[in-house]
């Protein structure tokens, strides 16, 4: 049934879909409760505290919920909506040959950027199987396209971003997912500690790749997606925090060329139960 829904949702114009979900996400939002409350939260202390904001934050989320059948069932017609200005930055990494580091945080279409990254040459990403099993064979699906390889988020799954990576290639994954036991330091995300993954940092200082953040802005009346790039300047820090930091603050200037689109509601200040403590540094 849950593939016969995403099949049928694919069949429709993107148009369609990102109405029907931009009307879905102010539904969803307009009903008090924690999405609402996180979503307000988030986007306030990011400096975003207009009412108006938070609805159309909500909003394109629906649409990001929507977009996501047509992008894993009919990819070859998404890509045919997808530009970009800022080719440069990917044409100059590559130019170096030394393999680059994508880093997708949750703003626009993520899971449009690493089936457009593909026409660059081979990309291995990371992927955790989805909390509901009924959306694995639509995931599975959608990572089978030729040049995409997907990995487990398990040690293994790092050794192959490593052999990838030193192969010259380039592997992708989302720098903004609150890290498990020991993976992760303290630093700074719009103003507030956030628990940050540190694989990011020891991936590119191991391999010696450029790293770049990039993300998929939604364009207006279903018009397909805008490609944006924002590379990290080097050298990169030897302190984890300090290269934590950096990719947050890279993280924030993508985020800001269009905010409404990021996920607001997604729990990024969440403090899990194994984590380290605060550093005195962050007391208040």
């Amino acid at each position: 049934m849950v593939m016969m829904l995403v099949r049928m949702l694919a069949l429709l114009p993107l148009p369609v879909l990102h109405g029907l979900g931009r009307f879905v996400g102010r539904c969803i939002y307009a009903m008090p409760g924690r999405y609402r409350n996180r979503l307000r939260a988030n986007a306030r202390q990011a400096g975003y505290s207009d009412p108006g904001f938070a609805r159309r934050a909500a909003a394109e989320s629906g649409a990001m919920i929507m977009e996501t059948a047509k992008v894993w069932m009919r990819t070859d017609e998404c890509l045919q909506r997808v530009s970009t200005d800022q080719e440069h930055v990917v044409q100059q990494a590559l130019a170096e040959g030394r393999g680059i580091l994508y880093l997708t945080p949750h703003l626009g279409c993520f899971e449009i950027t690493a089936r457009y990254m593909v026409k660059y040459g081979p990309l291995t990403v990371m992927y955790r199987p989805p909390r509901h099993a009924a959306l694995e064979p639509a995931m599975e699906q959608a990572r089978n396209i030729p040049g995409l390889r997907a990995v487990p988020a398990t040690t293994q799954g790092v050794r192959e971003f490593v052999r990838a990576l030193k192969r010259g290639e380039a592997v992708g994954m989302l720098p903004d997912q609150v890290p498990g036991a020991g993976d992760g330091v303290w630093a700074p995300f719009f103003g507030r500690p956030a628990l940050t993954m540190t694989l990011a940092g020891k991936l590119a200082r191991q391999t010696g790749v450029a790293v770049i953040m990039l993300a998929g802005e939604r364009l207006p009346r279903g018009k397909g997606w805008r490609m944006h790039f924002l590379r990290l300047p080097e050298p990169l820090p030897d302190d984890p925090v300090a290269l934590a930091s950096l990719i947050n603050t890279s993280m924030e200037a993508l985020i800001k060329r269009f905010p409404e689109q990021y996920l607001w509601s997604y729990n990024r200040y969440k403090i899990p139960s194994d984590a380290p403590p605060l550093p005195d540094s962050f007391a208040q």
